[in-house]
């Protein structure tokens, strides 16, 4: 009972965990920089994977997408890549998390059930660790840049999409650990033997009861005529 309310706990971790991720992958608030005058801010800077904007004091916001994707710099690449990734594996994940739990019907034998929830263990810890190194890339870069006293150009700081990314990469680890754990539970569980007694014959049970029968109490063989009488 245990096993089954940790892997519902660790269901549930992961599933929102991967809604986390695949909600970052769109948002736009990736880096966000503003520029404040003396009572209003006059412009927000802002981007994210695909596209580059600013926003001004009236909300009017004016967009630029990223026209090559060969000509980005290399770790915007990566991140997509990584975040894509991220999405697909949360995908799979849910799948054979909802096949290995034990309070569903399908998946074979408990055994079977076991490995197939710690495959789906590691797959969201892998899809974790791809979000969790996309944003880390991400957030490296912006500080890397908001740091370095020679870079002139806009500077930016940590926008709100890399903070729910981080999230949700955590959540999916956390519950992918505990379907890891799933299998080893399971393993150490001990099995209960019954050992089956067959009905005796009719046969067996009388040569018990004459052997039973002491050897001064047999009947005799040889009776004298008297005895007749």
């Amino acid at each position: 009972m245990a096993s089954t309310s940790a892997e519902i706990i660790a269901f549930l971790l992961t599933i929102s965990g991967w809604v986390l991720v695949s909600s970052t992958l769109p948002t736009d608030y990736w880096k966000v920089s503003t520029i404040d005058g003396t009572v209003i801010t006059t412009a927000t800077f802002w981007a994210n994977l695909w596209k580059a904007c600013v926003t001004d004091s009236t909300g009017v916001s004016n967009c630029k997408d990223f026209p090559s994707m060969l000509a980005l710099d290399g770790y915007i690449q990566a991140c997509r890549g990584l975040m894509i990734s991220a999405v697909c594996l949360g995908f799979f994940g849910a799948v054979f998390g909802l096949v290995g739990m034990k309070c569903t019907k399908v998946g074979g034998s408990d055994q079977t059930k076991a490995k197939i929830a710690c495959l789906a263990g590691l797959i969201f810890i892998l899809s974790g660790l791809c979000s969790m190194t996309s944003c880390s890339l991400y957030a490296n870069r912006i500080t890397s840049e908001f740091f370095d006293p020679s870079f002139v150009a806009q500077k930016y700081e940590l926008g709100a999409a890399l903070f729910i990314g981080w999230a949700g990469a955590s959540l999916c680890i956390i519950g992918g650990s505990i379907f890891c754990f799933s299998i080893a539970e399971n393993s150490t569980t001990p099995r209960r033997a019954y050992a089956y007694n067959g009905a005796a014959s009719v046969m067996s049970s009388r040569t018990k009861v004459h052997t039973s029968v002491p050897a001064d109490k047999a009947p005799p063989k040889h009776f004298d005529k008297n005895a007749y009488v």
